[in-house]
């Protein structure tokens, strides 16, 4: 999968924007603040209609403009496709090939990426939901079945909590809807597990190979999955059992909670450095290598389930890493994938590396190829 071009209008703070991407490695050089981290976040809105920053999407638009546009063209396996999103102040719309898209999970999986930001160093020590939004933004470009069973299971949790809440103040209420609710939770449930089962299985297979390499350690890294709740076995039939005795055995306290305090929507996993869990020391090196590993291992993954490989973008790719870690990521990601990274500088960075890179010089919001 590959961006020839890509251009917006009115966006962040670019009143036009235009370039034409290489096939392989792109750089954007520029100072902080220069715009740089914009084009990438332009590139995600496009792959996941949304910004990997948690901003408002009226502040996507620049000031004192009514309307803001996102578009590009992409290549993946022989088919081109115009992708473009339109943001109103209230309002976005999405198309391909000039043709409007109503439902999200119809447009998603038209440009897959794979996205490191500083934001990304949260995963480690930050709360259970940034590792579960992650799971699930790879997850929903990965499998279609996997983003509608997802969408189906909160639509179910929010009515089950909502009605757990009735149940618990009117005695006269009926259970045996929530029974019902429950059923359909345990039956979106039990998928969720299951892919995100095999999705950090996978995962490890690559992790700790990658990680050994660009952070130039041995170290065992892996990722251990870690449900709200014990499962030992991943089978249809022990998942929905499991379920099934712990929505039983908990009701009395779910209902005085008035919601559902087990299932996917608590899950959790732990990255271990040598056995040990992460999350109680690791330097800023240490976690942004494994967290580059991490993005890096889903690679295969898309090339796996969808037969193409992936986008890159790597915002401030630098800061936190030595010299030699620097030219070993960009030697690990200089192969047959298309790549973006933005950064300050190329100061220590071996020419061989970056040769046959198309570099631009980003200052003001003006774009020139260096």
């Amino acid at each position: 999968m590959i961006i020839r071009s890509l251009k917006f209008n009115n966006f962040r703070n670019y009143n036009k924007f235009m370039v034409t991407l290489g096939a392989k490695m792109n750089i954007f050089i520029g100072d902080n603040g220069s715009g740089k981290t914009n084009i990438l976040e332009a590139i995600s809105i496009l792959g996941l209609t949304k910004s990997f920053r948690n901003v408002l999407e009226s502040d996507l638009i620049k000031f004192n403009k009514q309307k803001a546009k996102i578009e590009a063209r992409i290549s993946n396996n022989g088919q081109v496709k115009d992708l473009k999103i339109e943001f109103l102040p209230k309002e976005k719309d999405i198309y391909v090939n000039n043709k409007r898209i109503r439902k999200y999970a119809d447009y998603l999986s038209n440009l897959n990426l794979v996205i490191f930001s500083p934001f990304d160093l949260e995963i480690i020590k930050g709360s259970p939901s940034i590792r579960r939004n992650l799971l699930n933004i790879s997850l929903s470009q990965l499998s279609f079945t996997y983003l509608v069973t997802y969408n189906e299971y909160n639509k179910i949790l929010k009515t089950r909590n909502e009605y757990l809440k009735i149940l618990y103040t009117n005695s006269i209420a009926d259970k045996t809807y929530l029974d019902i609710l429950t059923d359909k939770l345990i039956d979106k449930a039990i998928i969720i597990y299951k892919i995100r089962y095999d999705y950090i299985n996978k995962i490890n297979k690559y992790i700790g190979d990658i990680y050994n390499y660009i952070a130039d350690d041995t170290s065992m890294v892996d990722i251990e999955y870690r449900p709200n709740l014990p499962i030992e076995s991943y089978s249809d039939d022990d998942l929905r059992s499991n379920l099934i005795n712990i929505y039983k055995s908990n009701y009395r306290r779910e209902l005085q909670a008035g919601m559902t305090l087990y299932g996917p929507h608590r899950d959790d996993f732990s990255f271990y450095l040598n056995k040990v869990d992460m999350k109680n020391f690791a330097s800023l090196g240490q976690q942004k290598c494994v967290v580059l590993a991490y993005k890096l291992a889903s690679i295969p993954i898309f090339e796996e389930y969808s037969g193409t490989q992936p986008v890159l973008l790597l915002d401030d790719i630098f800061s936190e890493l030595d010299i030699t870690k620097r030219n070993k990521v960009l030697r690990y990601i200089n192969k047959d994938i298309q790549s973006i990274i933005t950064t300050t500088d190329l100061k220590n960075i071996s020419k061989t590396i970056i040769k046959d890179a198309v570099v631009f010089k980003v200052e003001n919001g003006i774009i020139e190829r260096s």
